[in-house]
């Protein structure tokens, strides 16, 4: 669920390279289909089991750097019992898997949906063994269960879950979003959290500073750069082998990749023109941004990044709706020791004296997003 880390070569005016946000783009499309099949699944017909039906939905969820550490273990013929692959979760970026326990609250929410639309009700228990503290560990995160019940209510906003994405396009400046529409997305169901919405110029204008200097940051800091390096796929290949990470394909950018103008040993390289130009163009996205959109929490426990992570994916669902542009700016919420100075400024800029900020967001009109590659249902299935 991170800013501009997905990134895609391209020439300009047939000369040099530059580095640029897209979010996973293929650009000049020469598409992984295999790694996008978990979003034509769902149009698929029933499975027989309402779990499966309703788990291939939750595999959408969006999640930090795109890892899909979701673990699932069926057991009778309604308990789906979720936990975390913990060889899925991001030691730099998210120390404390703050984010990653986010990414699971939207997978919840968007099982939750979907079972509703088949008339299926499913409750939960939250952390059954216990709440992880530092880390997540190999207790459960979530035991679900499926209920029939012809009396549960369809859930307005599953015609979207097949057309949500994380637009991290720049945004149309002369297109702000309407008030009601940003009242909209604050007014959805929060789970004991916090969402607020905002188009305020002069405060516009300030997150968007502090969003570039955390992005800077990041980039500058050797270990958390090389996180997101290290998971750049390239190419249709190493997508379709890995559909997981950071995508980055295309017919041009497979080609640059077997001439070996493309490597992750270029990217890794700070003094290179890839780099430096890329900067400058994220940058420039990021500052084409007309809106933002926040959620907080009172503290910052597990079941309280779970209702974030809920709350935000129906945020998200709420924005596909009204046609808007919605991109996670995480950067400034990551708590390693060279971004504490920015989260503390980012929650003193947002007037958070109290509580936690989980996420914020992008939010404008761009653009439309292609899918992120998915692994399929079955590999996040495990045995009992």
């Amino acid at each position: 669920m991170a800013l501009s880390r997905r990134m895609v070569l391209q020439t300009a005016g047939g000369a040099g390279l530059a580095l640029i946000g897209a979010s996973g783009v293929f650009a000049l499309s020469r598409t992984p289909d295999n790694a996008l099949q978990a979003w034509r699944a769902i149009d698929e017909a029933s499975t027989g089991d309402i779990r499966l039906d309703a788990l291939r939905y939750a595999i959408l969820a969006p999640n930090p750097h795109n890892r899909q550490p979701w673990q699932i273990t069926l057991s009778g013929t309604d308990i789906a019992t979720l936990s975390c692959d913990l060889d899925r979760r991001l030691a730099e970026t998210d120390p404390g898997d703050r984010q990653t326990t986010i990414g699971f609250g939207c997978f919840i929410e968007l099982a939750r949906i979907a079972a509703a639309e088949r008339g299926v009700r499913m409750e939960w228990t939250e952390f059954p063994e216990g709440e992880a503290t530092d880390r997540l560990d190999r207790r459960s995160i979530a035991v679900l269960r499926f209920v029939s019940d012809p009396t549960t209510v369809k859930d307005v906003l599953f015609p979207f879950i097949a057309l949500r994405r994380s637009n991290k396009a720049p945004f149309d400046l002369s297109r702000p979003a309407a008030p009601a529409v940003l009242a909209d997305l604050a007014g959805q169901p929060t789970f004991g959290a916090q969402v607020v919405t905002s188009s305020e110029p002069d405060l516009v204008a300030a997150l968007r500073r502090l969003t570039w200097s955390a992005f800077s940051i990041e980039a500058a800091t050797r270990r958390t750069w090389l996180e997101s390096v290290n998971l750049t796929r390239i190419g249709k290949s190493e997508i379709e082998a890995h559909p997981d990470g950071i995508a980055v394909g295309g017919p041009l950018l497979d080609a640059l990749a077997l001439t070996g103008l493309l490597s992750r040993q270029q990217m890794a390289r700070t003094d290179s023109m890839a780099y430096k130009s890329g900067l400058d163009l994220i940058r420039s996205a990021m500052a084409a941004t007309p809106a933002y959109g926040w959620i907080i929490t009172d503290g910052n426990s597990r079941r309280e990044q779970l209702a974030a992570g809920r709350a935000y994916v129906r945020m998200n669902l709420a924005a596909t709706r009204a046609g808007l542009g919605f991109h996670p700016n995480s950067q400034a919420l990551q708590e390693y020791p060279e971004m504490a100075d920015t989260l503390r400024d980012l929650h003193d800029l947002l007037g958070v004296h109290a509580g936690r900020v989980q996420m914020l967001v992008r939010l404008g009109y761009g653009a439309p997003a292609p899918a992120t590659p998915r692994w399929p249902l079955a590999s996040h299935l495990v045995t009992a």
